[in-house]
């Protein structure tokens, strides 16, 4: 099989996944303000879609180990466009909370999509593979927050509509071009038949070296991560929106200055994911690439508030930097090291493992992020920080791979 018509189909897919995803980013918690949410409630309605993830991504791995990747990423695709276009007809926040928990439910799907990377790459391309996902999910928080925010200008409900109409084409594309990748060979043991996260199906991972560590630095980064996450556009909102604005302006104005804010996230992620992670990882290695992305989280966690302080919103967008460069080397180098390290059967089911756990972080994140910010602005901020500093320690446990021992102890 040509493995770069896969990667290139698998990279399409992924990125029209997260444009549409990105879209709503800017608008969403200024739009569920107008149905009366308080900050807690918006984030819950964050937490509400990763709990989905959590729950299904190794549902969909798993299905993905026994029939195929194709199926699972077209089936998984239209039903996010089903969440995306119920989001924009909802009329209450039931409803809301309906739409994103089946958005969610379909985009549980990134498991599947870093296994289609892992079936056509070789062991040590595997880095570079996984940024061209972290690739499509920069340029996603590129071009998505600046649709969006554009989008929401003319009417709070188009972003939805326009998701849902990029999940539509993002079935056709991959119904007409996304070959399947998994090929069963002979003598590959079953795969397990776990079908949900469990116990169980957790400790049959962590079972196989540096899989239990890298797991545990899945979910402690992004349960940081999702904290500042969904606390980012409240905070620009409470710092750069004067007070005297209210509904249709300060909704214009926070969703157009978070939007600037993400897009600076994702330019400066696709040029570290897309351009200069394989370059990287052959220089320095997987896991010295890791450790500097959560120093480099911790220095940006800390410093949001510090800019904030300052009033200056371009001193903001700085901090954006330094927090794409740090996500933007720790993320494919984590993954393919949870992929290095998986057994070959059971690659979808162990990436969707790590996913699921990734989301987890993402449910329990929000769900204490707008608390936490209704008591005081800035503590969502330094608790990211000290999350991502414990990912570090927790790093240094990663023992070398077999015929990698070089390549770790450099990282040390």
């Amino acid at each position: 099989m040509n493995s770069k018509k896969p990667l290139i189909i698998a990279f399409f897919t992924i990125f029209l996944d997260l444009l549409g995803f990105g879209i709503m980013i800017p608008i969403q918690p200024f739009y569920v303000q107008d149905f009366g949410a308080t900050a807690t409630q918006v984030t819950l309605l964050g937490a509400s879609y990763s709990l989905m993830q959590f729950l299904f991504a190794p549902f969909w791995g798993n299905i993905s180990d026994r029939h195929g990747r194709r199926p699972v990423i077209l089936l998984s695709v239209a039903v996010s466009a089903v969440g995306h276009l119920i989001f924009g007809l909802g009329q209450n926040l039931t409803t809301l909370f309906a739409a994103r928990m089946l958005a969610g439910f379909g985009n549980a799907n990134l498991g599947t999509a870093q296994a289609v990377i892992s079936d056509v790459t070789k062991p040590e391309d595997r880095a570079k593979g996984m940024g061209l996902i972290g690739a499509a999910f920069g340029l996603g928080f590129i071009i998505g927050p600046a649709v969006g925010g554009l989008l929401g200008q003319i009417s709070p409900t188009m972003p939805a509509f326009f998701s849902a109409g990029l999940a539509v084409c993002n079935f056709a594309f991959a119904t007409a071009m996304l070959p399947e990748t998994l090929r069963k060979q002979d003598g590959m043991p079953a795969t397990s038949g776990r079908r949900m996260l469990s116990v169980a199906a957790l400790r049959h991972a962590a079972r196989q070296a540096n899989v239990g560590v890298l797991f545990t630095m899945t979910f402690i980064y992004t349960l940081g991560f999702a904290i500042m996450e969904q606390v980012i556009g409240l905070f620009i909102e409470r710092i750069w929106v004067p007070s005297g604005n209210g509904g249709t302006l300060r909704l214009k104005l926070a969703s157009e200055m978070t939007a600037i804010y993400l897009v600076a996230v994702g330019f400066t992620a696709v040029l570290i994911q897309g351009f200069l992670i394989g370059r990287l990882t052959r220089k320095y290695g997987e896991t010295r690439l890791a450790r500097a992305g959560l120093a480099l989280l911790t220095v940006a966690m800390i410093s949001i508030p510090l800019a904030g302080s300052t009033g200056i919103f371009p001193v903001m967008v700085s901090t954006a930097v330094i927090l794409a460069l740090g996500s933007g080397i720790f993320n494919p180098s984590n993954s393919s090291m949870v992929s290095r390290a998986a057994r070959v059967t059971e690659q979808g089911s162990t990436l969707g493992i790590n996913q699921s756990l990734a989301s987890l972080g993402r449910v329990l994140g929000p769900a204490v992020a707008g608390a936490i910010f209704e008591l005081n602005a800035n503590m969502p901020f330094y608790a990211a920080g000290c999350l991502t500093a414990v990912a570090w320690f927790v790093s240094q446990r990663l023992q070398p791979p077999p015929g990698q021992a070089s390549t770790v102890q450099t990282s040390n």
